[in-house]
């Protein structure tokens, strides 16, 4: 389907991601870090048995600066560092440990960065065997990593496999060699071939590549070349992002001379280039920048209405509790977020204590969780069913809203149910934004920086 441009330019607009709602601007910078132990056990004693646990595991280290990202890491080329902070992760999963009343059963892990694959093999393993020893594994589970292509090694692979991995995620980015020079992430297109295909062989079952739309010296004639490349290695799944230039957040942003960046009409070029590049070879847009092939579990889950959607982004995975371990991780137990201390030195002081090292979170009232649940369904299924008891706010906030959105062929809807169009899809963010009562009620978020742009 092509995309009218006005309609792309009127609703590239900063909205949020919605991987949590309320979306962390929303959220309290002091934690009642007794509540949120109380919330918790409540939590996993209630849910562990029916849906197991989804653990996020945050491994910080990179060996250089990618200059783009604006993920919480430490850059450094001593790898002496691991052990230090794999103690610490063990050291803060014993901590959780003591608010389960029962052995945790692990439905999904996902280890996310940083580059987890800057830590040995053996030391990825001596993390998992911790993690595992004394819980029980979901027969249903999926285990995922985020894998750098210059430096996931076989012996990576094999080890990771043999720990009931499947799923593996790249950074790919941009194929461009003057693009990944500015960029500071030099990785020849044969790494990745190569990385690609030894997954395979050793039996991973499906294959993300993250790329990027919006970078320096990106151009359409790049973008596409890069995109047709990445097709013809086939990978399962593929994160189409759009690049975030916030240089007061992410200091390695501002090593870029800002007219190297695409103008917003080149970068909507772009994506709309990509989007059509994709779609053409088969690929399926899932929603909020994720694409899957149909043969992908990922696409099943979409069809069948079983995807879920959380800090890692989508899954087919549904568990009420999701726990963050290491620096900066977020841990979502369903009423309550909680969000560790970003200072690494800070997280290792917490850790030594014996005190979980949370800074942050929220805890969510009986709107919120009414309201999360409309989001999660538009970015998961594609439609909404409203409860009568909030007929009152939606009618106030979310109605007024949804009119424009349908005047615009985005959605259809009555005072029973909303239902994303197949235009609509393409703007799943700007339309979970109509529950989004926190940002509604002040509005003049908007004209921050506080988000990203839609597109």
């Amino acid at each position: 389907m092509m995309i009218d441009v006005g309609l792309l330019n009127k609703y590239n607009v900063p909205v949020p991601r919605y991987t949590s709602y309320p979306t962390v601007p929303v959220w309290k910078e002091e934690l009642d870090v007794k509540k949120w132990k109380e919330v918790f056990r409540k939590q996993f004693s209630q849910n562990n048995s029916q849906d197991g646990i989804s653990l996020y595991l945050h491994l910080p280290f990179c060996e250089s600066l990618c200059t783009y990202c604006g993920c919480n890491k430490k850059i450094t080329t001593h790898h002496s560092v691991e052990a230090e902070y794999l103690a610490a992760i063990l050291k803060e999963w014993k901590i959780c440990r003591q608010l389960m009343n029962e052995p945790p059963i692990i439905r999904e892990i996902h280890l996310g960065g940083g580059t987890p694959t800057f830590f040995s093999p053996r030391n990825l393993s001596k993390l998992l065997d911790g993690i595992f020893e004394r819980s029980l594994i979901h027969p249903q589970h999926e285990f995922s990593i985020e894998g750098h292509p210059n430096n996931t090694t076989k012996k990576h692979l094999e080890a990771l496999y043999n720990l009931g991995f499947r799923r593996i995620s790249y950074g790919v980015q941009d194929n461009d060699p003057e693009v990944q020079r500015i960029i500071n992430r030099i990785q020849p297109l044969e790494n990745v071939k190569n990385a690609t295909e030894e997954a395979r062989r050793i039996g991973f079952k499906s294959v993300n590549f993250d790329l990027i739309y919006g970078l320096p010296k990106q151009n359409l004639q790049s973008i596409e070349r890069t995109i047709k490349e990445v097709i013809e290695l086939g990978p399962d799944r593929i994160a189409f992002y759009s690049y975030a230039h916030v240089p007061w957040a992410s200091r390695g942003q501002r090593l870029f001379d800002e007219n190297d960046l695409p103008s917003a009409e080149e970068k909507l070029n772009l994506y709309i280039k990509g989007k059509e590049l994709l779609t053409e070879a088969g690929y399926v847009d899932i929603g909020m920048d994720h694409f899957a092939l149909p043969g992908d579990d990922l696409y099943k889950a979409w069809l069948d209405g079983t995807l879920h959607r959380n800090f890692m982004g989508y899954t087919t995975q549904k568990s009420s509790i999701l726990l963050g371990l290491g620096v900066s991780s977020i841990s979502d137990v369903g009423v309550a977020f909680a969000q560790n201390k970003k200072a690494l030195h800070e997280y290792y002081e917490s850790i030594e204590k014996n005190e979980l090292a949370v800074f942050r979170g929220y805890f969510l009232n009986n709107e919120d969780v009414a309201f999360r649940e409309y989001i999660l369904d538009i970015s998961c299924k594609g439609y909404t069913n409203f409860k009568p008891a909030d007929l009152p706010k939606l009618q106030t906030f979310a109605f007024p809203e949804l009119m424009k959105l349908k005047q615009d062929g985005l959605v259809d809807w009555n005072n029973k149910e909303v239902i994303v169009t197949s235009l609509g899809r393409h703007f799943i963010r700007n339309i979970c934004r109509a529950f989004d009562l926190h940002l509604l009620r002040n509005q003049q978020q908007e004209s921050t920086s506080m988000f990203s742009k839609a597109i």
